[in-house]
């Protein structure tokens, strides 16, 4: 764990890996702890660029993919004064997606991981970073229905596992298996906290 007195926990992964569930989870189990917790989930909708973000996904826009990673790193950029004082009051926030998305979705679509790293390296940096790995076929399967544009290709999902698998061999990551049952990928995440950051 770093010397700021908070920490930023990061749940990467496919869709329906369960991010959000284990998100939610783990924030639970702090706020039941009595530490001080909040949960943020990117990209973030609400927010200008968040609104550009979704007309891309539905099929309203055209953009290359270096513009959609520009806009998803940019809508991290909105909440990085927000994440930076929640932590400078010795909070903990956990993100649903972070920094690494960028990296494996941009990766899987021919970008450059190197220049996807460099442009958010200005935003806050992930204590620890939780990847629930789940085979392509299993997102689409737990996923049939309103599926965006990504969602649908699942040889790109499979490109972008390879590109998460890779980070994952990094310091600060914890590989989770998201095929188990929601308690037993539950109990590897505080696990993982536990022995990582010294917390729970």
């Amino acid at each position: 764990m770093t010397g700021r007195p908070g920490c930023l926990i990061a749940f990467e992964g496919l869709d329906q890996s369960g991010k959000e569930t284990q998100a939610k989870r783990l924030l639970a189990r702090f706020t039941s702890a009595g530490r001080l917790a909040e949960m943020v989930a990117f990209p973030d909708y609400r927010t200008p660029i968040g609104k550009e973000i979704e007309r891309a996904l539905a099929g309203e826009r055209d953009y290359r993919a270096d513009v959609m990673q520009l806009l998803y790193v940019a809508n991290r950029y909105e909440w990085k004064p927000a994440i930076e004082r929640h932590m400078a009051g010795g909070g903990i926030v956990i993100a649903d997606r972070y920094l690494a998305s960028s990296v494996a979705y941009g990766e899987a679509h021919g970008l450059d991981p190197a220049w996807l790293f460099d442009i958010q390296r200005f935003l806050p940096q992930p204590d620890l970073t939780l990847m629930l790995d789940i085979a392509p076929g299993t997102a689409a399967q737990r996923k049939q229905a309103n599926r965006d544009r990504y969602e649908r290709d699942l040889d790109m999902l499979g490109r972008v596992r390879e590109s998460y698998q890779r980070q994952a061999r990094g310091p600060g990551w914890v590989r989770v298996r998201g095929e188990q049952p929601p308690d037993a990928v539950a109990q590897d995440v505080a696990d993982a906290v536990r022995r990582e950051l010294a917390l729970l």
